[in-house]
């Protein structure tokens, strides 16, 4: 009699424990929340700063700026890197981190910003309506950009690279002319071999590209 009382009592008792194990299995079994990946940018305007603190051209002329071109790789969000010791030729991108924007959109945003400073600057559509409206057709820069990576030279040593083509191109009653057209290659070194130090970079290089084109664009002849 004990005994079947003893059972009967460990029975529940049992049902319960193996009941808790299942549900703590069920706990472990669930998937992971989701890491979100981290966004970053350009930073808060450097490259207008540095403009900011040229000395004002005189009566520069209104300019139109183009979307920037790039190759399908940069038309995503995806912060890229390579490997130059090992190959070159493979883009690699970073996992857990993204620009906030495309590479190309951020750039336009900063050559658009530094432009400003020291002209008018306009987007195609208000270009169109200008000459529209006044018969006037400004200069168009267009930016082709051809490389936007953090470039691993070695192991241990690595650089922002930007490499974009600049053209400027005039219209006129003869049809468009290109006044000039210019490559521009700069690297940056990195803090470090990951891709906060590869952003670093790019944002460094990117404004040093931005205050060479803008330098470039001011020494072309104004029509």
């Amino acid at each position: 009699m004990t005994t079947m009382k003893n059972n009967a009592t460990r029975t529940p008792a049992l049902a319960a424990a193996g009941l808790a194990l299942l549900i703590i299995a069920g706990c472990g079994a669930l998937p992971d929340k989701p890491v979100r990946a981290t966004l970053y940018d350009f930073g808060p305007g450097a490259a207008t700063e540095a403009s900011a603190a040229q000395p004002p051209a005189a009566a520069l002329p209104t300019l139109a700026l183009a979307e920037i071109e790039s190759n399908t790789r940069l038309d995503g969000t995806q912060i890229l890197y390579r490997l130059g010791y090992a190959d070159a030729n493979e883009l690699r991108p970073y996992g857990q981190s993204r620009w906030s924007l495309p590479p190309a959109q951020l750039l336009r945003q900063r050559l658009r910003d530094a432009l400003a400073e020291r002209r008018t600057v306009l987007g195609p559509d208000e270009s169109a309506t200008l000459a529209r409206a006044q018969g006037k057709v400004p200069d168009t820069l267009r930016i082709s950009l051809d490389e936007f990576s953090h470039y691993f030279e070695s192991a241990g040593s690595s650089v922002g690279l930007v490499r974009l083509r600049a053209t400027l191109i005039r219209g006129g009653s003869g049809g468009d002319r290109v006044v000039g057209q210019r490559t521009f290659t700069v690297r940056r070194p990195a803090p470090s071999a990951n891709a906060p130090g590869g952003v670093k970079a790019l944002a460094a290089a990117t404004d040093a590209v931005v205050a060479e084109v803008v330098q470039w664009v001011d020494q072309q002849p104004r029509p």
